[in-house]
């Protein structure tokens, strides 16, 4: 019946269930505090909410979307780059809506990739970046972040990124802000990437949805550096930016060759989605600055919080400049240094979850002893958290 072969197509058959599946069914079965999943625990603006529900009462949205998403979306999204970063797009050549950052992550992928072709992705890595390169056929090439502790950040050594670049490299898959480490690449990193793109003549994906998210430094889009704009996709999302992660709304940016080729393998995943949402997401791009600086002034508090309970609690604290997770090393608590051990145990331990970074690396050691914390929740339930994570200083 099967012809001797696993049902799993072999490309997949590293990736089992998420890390962050398994630990949220383990949440839910011990009444942990879940700080593993990065989804908040309250919805965004009342006026996007609201706006959503506009568009189903009036019937916007509600059958199939155009397929490069609806033109007062894609036009919010221009004004928004043009505005932040002074990058002039065409909504009608330059946009594509997907559904959330990971289809935009996957489209790029299957669309830009063919097999034999290398990819380098910073590690650690968000786990979809793994799978979407596995199922293009092509070869995933990791180049590890270091920590710094005295630092308190983590730095990317760009003779290893240039190193690493081969006469198979095709394609540069950058995050930043980056997850989970929380580092914001520096102008001079940033200035340093494209120099070796351009000199390579190489691709870059950059996921940017952590892009307002930034508490130290600035963020600075990949395409807005010379040579840059003609070779980049820059990919973003309205989860994390407005607390509506369940509505999966996102896009990429790019050239219209670019935006073509990335078009032709998302109309063959959902073709479209989301129609009603994103008219809201159009509206919420357009609210005014002090919703986003509020939103950062919100989560900053609530790093600091939980980044200083942490370290009370007796871990290395590696407290992010961006995002809204935070790394720890348990080597302080758990001289094994067994990420996936102590998540296991941490729910009956203090009635807390967190999420092993080894799942990220592909050199597991590297990341084995640490773990990541999300911050994107209440004050109250994080202070609760701090409270019974201090148990573990006893």
């Amino acid at each position: 019946m099967t012809q001797g072969r696993p049902l799993l197509n072999r490309r997949l058959a590293e990736f089992g269930t998420t890390i962050f599946a398994e630990m949220s069914a383990l949440a839910v079965r011990t009444g942990a505090i879940n700080l593993g999943q990065g989804f908040p625990d309250t919805d965004g603006p009342e006026e996007v909410r609201e706006a959503a529900v506009r568009a189903l009462r009036a019937g916007h949205g509600n059958q199939y979307p155009p397929g490069p998403g609806v033109p007062e979306l894609r036009t919010a999204i221009t004004e928004h780059q043009l505005r932040r970063y002074a990058l002039a797009y065409d909504p009608d050549t330059e946009v594509l809506v997907t559904a959330g950052a990971t289809e935009a992550i996957a489209a790029s992928m299957l669309a830009l990739l063919e097999p034999g072709d290398e990819v380098i992705a910073l590690e650690p890595y968000y786990d979809s970046y793994a799978a979407c390169i596995a199922m293009a056929g092509a070869t995933r090439v990791p180049v590890t972040l270091h920590p710094e502790p005295t630092a308190g950040g983590y730095r990317l050594d760009l003779d290893e990124l240039r190193a690493a670049v081969t006469p198979r490299t095709r394609l540069l898959l950058l995050n930043t802000p980056h997850n989970p480490t929380g580092t914001v690449l520096t102008r001079e990193e940033l200035a340093a990437i494209a120099a070796l793109a351009c000199e390579r003549d190489l691709l870059v994906v950059t996921d940017e949805v952590y892009e307002q998210l930034v508490f130290e430094g600035e963020h600075l889009p990949l395409a807005s550096f010379p040579g840059m704009r003609e070779r980049t996709v820059t990919i973003s999302s309205a989860g994390k930016t407005f607390s509506f992660t369940g509505w999966k709304v996102g896009w990429i940016t790019a050239s219209p060759e670019l935006v073509t080729a990335v078009r032709s393998a998302k109309q063959f995943l959902t073709y479209v989605s989301a129609g009603p949402f994103q008219y809201a997401v159009a509206e919420a791009l357009r609210l005014p600055d002090s919703y986003f600086d509020t939103l950062r002034a919100d989560l900053r508090a609530k790093r600091d919080l939980l980044s200083d309970g942490l370290a009370e609690a007796g871990f290395q604290v590696y407290r992010p400049a961006g995002t809204y997770f935070v790394t720890t090393d348990i080597r302080p608590l758990d001289s094994s240094g067994d990420g996936f051990a102590f998540c296991r145990s941490l729910p009956e331990r203090c009635g807390v979850v967190a999420v092993p970074n080894a799942v990220f690396y592909d050199h597991r050691q590297q990341g084995a002893p640490f773990v990541r914390f999300a911050f994107c929740k209440r004050k109250g339930v994080l202070e609760e958290a701090v409270t019974r994570l201090k148990r573990l200083a006893v």
